[in-house]
Parts: C-alpha cells; sequence; structure tokens
C-alpha cells in the first residue's frame, strides 16, 4: 500500500485572500469554470429588465470581473471592497467606479442602487448578521431596482463537501423567509444555477477543492481536515468516467424587487 506522504498529512491551508496560494487556486478555479459565462448571461437578463438603470451598486465586489461586466448596463458603478489586494484589481477592472474601502457593516453608499449585488459575501458574516446586512443592503435599494444575493446552494456537491470537512453549511432560505416577513410589499424569487468545475488533473481538483473547504471558520477547527482526505474524497465523488475530475458547485440566487414608491 502507498503510504502517505508529508503533503497527505499536512491540513488543509487557510488561504487568505490577500496571499499567493488563494490567487494560485482561484486562478485554477476561475479557468475550469463555467461560472462566470453562466452567470454573466443571467446578470445581463436581470439587468435589463430594471425599470432604471442610473447605478449599481455592487457590495464585496471582489476584483471586479463581474463588477466590469455589469457596469456596462449602468450609468456610473459603485463598489464596496474592504480588501486591498482586491481593491487594486477591481480599480484595473472598473477604473471608473467609485471605491468605496471600508467594511460593508460600516459603508455608507452615497445613494440608492438600481441594481444591489451582494455575491458571495454572506460566508464571512456571521449567520445572525444575514437579515441586518441583507435589510441594510436593501435600504439601499432604490423603488423598482432589484437586490441580488448569491451564496452557494446547500446541496451542492461543492457544499456538502464543505459539510462534510467542516460542518459547515450555508442556506439562503431561511433568510427569504424572514425578509418576506419583515417587508411583503417587495416580490421575492429564489433562482439555482447548476454550475461545474472540471479539469483532467487530480492535483489542480485537490486544490480546488481545498480552495472550497476554506469556509470562514477554517482557521478556527480544531483540527483541520488533511489534504490526503479532501484528495480522497476528490476521487471517490468527482472523479469521471474519462479520467478527468468534475465539482458541481451550484448556486443560489436570491432576487429581491424591491416595490415601486
Amino acid at each position: 500500500m502507498e503510504q502517505p506522504t508529508t503533503a497527505d498529512t499536512d491540513p488543509v491551508r487557510v488561504l487568505e485572500t490577500s496571499g499567493p496560494d488563494y490567487r494560485r487556486a482561484f486562478g485554477l478555479f476561475l479557468a475550469g469554470t463555467d461560472e462566470k459565462p453562466r452567470t454573466h448571461a443571467r446578470l445581463s437578463d436581470i439587468a435589463m429588465t430594471l425599470p432604471h438603470r442610473r447605478v449599481l451598486l455592487d457590495l464585496g465586489a471582489g476584483d471586479g470581473r463581474t463588477t466590469a461586466h455589469l457596469a456596462r448596463y449602468f450609468d456610473r458603478t459603485i463598489a464596496v471592497e474592504p480588501s486591498a489586494a482586491m481593491r487594486e484589481r477591481l480599480a484595473a477592472a472598473c477604473p471608473d467606479a467609485l471605491v468605496l474601502p471600508e467594511p460593508l457593516e460600516r459603508a455608507a453608499p452615497p445613494g440608492p442602487g438600481d441594481l444591489v449585488h451582494l455575491s458571495h459575501v454572506l460566508y464571512y458574516v456571521p449567520e445572525p448578521d444575514w437579515l441586518p446586512t441583507a435589510t441594510r443592503a436593501l435600504g439601499w435599494t432604490a423603488p423598482g431596482g432589484a437586490l441580488l444575493i448569491v451564496l452557494q446552494n446547500p446541496d451542492s456537491p461543492c457544499m456538502r463537501m464543505a459539510a462534510h470537512f467542516t460542518g459547515v453549511r450555508y442556506d439562503l432560505r431561511p433568510l427569504l423567509d424572514r425578509l418576506r416577513a419583515e417587508h411583503p410589499s417587495h416580490d421575492y424569487a429564489l433562482e439555482t444555477l447548476v454550475l461545474h468545475y472540471r479539469t483532467p488533473h487530480l492535483a489542480e481538483a485537490v486544490d480546488v477543492a481545498e480552495f472550497m473547504v476554506n469556509v470562514a471558520d477554517l482557521a478556527a477547527l480544531d483540527a483541520r481536515p488533511t489534504r490526503g482526505a479532501v484528495a480522497a474524497y476528490v476521487q471517490q465523488h468527482f472523479a469521471r468516467p474519462d479520467g478527468g475530475y468534475a465539482i458541481g458547485h451550484t448556486q443560489d440566487m436570491l432576487i429581491v424587487r424591491r416595490a415601486r414608491e
């Protein structure tokens, strides 16, 4: 039997968004996923249905790829991004955007957005604060505009893997119910986009899987999973008959269309 190597027995790394390991893993993920074209196409459809497209407000804009895609539909773009490393890339992708460096809970946009985009941000917000965060974002949404909240689907293969190793599971459905109960005058919809990351290489699949299990509480776990355990999980659950690997990472999009006043 093959003996485990040091890398097999090492715990998975905690990837800092400003570090090279995160950038490499994220780059591998982006190169192999169909997320951007499929998500961008749906975002374009939503943007075109808005009665006004004056201001895009992107909360947690990251490196600006999606911000740049959406910005073409709006007269003005405002982005909130507290990470200095991400702001540098955001500025290159969206040179005309107003970028606010404060954390979301301290941000003060100068005006409402006709589209407010809160994508893959709630992972970093304690769950008791999800409703206040979403309520604040809804307050920044112009009458007749839309708030979009995007998160991993709780039953996606990616999320099942994260829950297997960390116990963490995210779910937008309770937030939808609470928002609807507190703000019944708006229209609500929860959509699902089926997405996949694919690669022919096991090593790359394991690096991306490590990236996917980097939930916000990973560093606080008593014992992080080993890379060997993650590699075994990838082999068992994501190997394809053609010899490659495919990791589903279906995501949910909560769409709140604010009532016109």
